[in-house]
């Protein structure tokens, strides 16, 4: 069987293995020469494992390399700079970007879920109200702020009632272990790795707010776009495929995550019912992108809301075929 023929009958049934397949353009078959290099960003985090599994789906004539990046500003960022040509990173950063007017769009979605606040173990902290007075680390500017920030007002309560410690996500579970801080508002595996080693106990998901279980989102360039929409569609199956992948095999999922993260397998189990792998972005996503969006400037995060209408792109993931 010839490169040629694998290439078509991967564009033909991207995605058919998983019950799902992407229409793409014929014109992504091309001449025969030198493989086309994909850049993907990447987190040091559970919820953004599925890059990690990219790999084994990418079709003949494409090569890709995963970057991995320590906080979503910095994924962002490189997306902006076209340091790489797609990224995983939160819904927070891709709002501040597209507020800023900066040409980062959204095409498809990458986590939800994946949040926990966790307190030091025999503290006597159990609710949002306990938080009262204690060091809770939270790291600004991600979407793990915003969330707390609204639980919180909902609690009746503001930051000014808590004294917010900045430290990175990687660092937090440390940072609770040595005492340096009482709660942390964090994002897996580190809940994960508190709750498995008996330091940290939970305090909540703070999933009840408008914002529902929101996390991290799949985004490109607006020239990628724009100039490369065969591409676009290629990426987007494969990370459809990757993500489905790795959502329907824990055991995968928890050995390549153990493997990139560092972190024990008791940790990483005790992270995955917590992670929710999705490439799907539809109505809801984007409703909840809004109310988070509406969130961040009622707090003064942001200026002005982004443009929605350019902002978030679901074309390429509205082709795909329904199982």
């Amino acid at each position: 069987m010839t490169a040629k023929i694998r290439r078509r009958e991967f564009i033909a049934g991207l995605g058919a293995s998983l019950g799902a397949g992407l229409i793409a353009a014929p014109s992504i078959v091309r001449a025969e020469g030198e493989p086309i290099l994909i850049r993907a960003g990447a987190l040091k985090l559970i919820h953004s494992i599925a890059p990690y599994f990219y790999d084994q789906f990418v079709p003949a004539g494409y090569n890709i390399e995963v970057l991995p990046f320590e906080t979503p500003t910095e994924c962002k960022n490189a997306v902006v700079t076209k340091s790489v040509d797609f990224g995983a990173f939160g819904i927070a950063a891709a709002v501040l970007g597209a507020a800023a007017g900066e040409p980062v769009v959204v095409i498809a979605s990458t986590c939800n879920r994946g949040m926990a606040i966790i307190a030091k173990k025999g503290e006597g902290i159990a609710t949002i109200k306990d938080l009262k007075g204690k060091r809770v680390a939270v790291f600004p500017g991600t979407t793990q702020e915003v969330f707390f920030l609204e639980r919180l007002r909902m609690e009746g309560m503001t930051i000014k009632d808590v004294e917010p410690v900045r430290v990175s996500f990687s660092e937090m579970h440390i940072a609770l272990s040595r005492g340096d801080i009482d709660a942390y508002v964090g994002a897996e595996p580190g809940p994960g790795v508190s709750l498995s080693s008996g330091i940290g106990t939970l305090v909540e998901y703070p999933y009840s707010t408008a914002m529902g279980s929101l996390n991290m989102v799949f985004g490109t360039h607006r020239d990628i776009i724009t100039e490369k929409p065969d591409l676009v569609r290629v990426m987007l199956g494969i990370h459809q495929r990757a993500t489905d992948f790795a959502a329907t095999n824990k055991d995968a999922m928890v050995a390549m995550a153990s493997s990139k993260l560092g972190q024990k397998k008791e940790a990483i189990e005790a992270s995955v019912p917590n992670v929710e792998l999705t490439w799907r972005l539809g109505a809801t996503q984007i409703e909840q992108s809004k109310i988070y969006a509406d969130h961040m400037l009622a707090l003064k995060q942001i200026k002005r809301l982004p443009d929605f209408a350019t902002f978030i792109d679901t074309s390429f993931v509205d082709a795909v075929k329904p199982t």
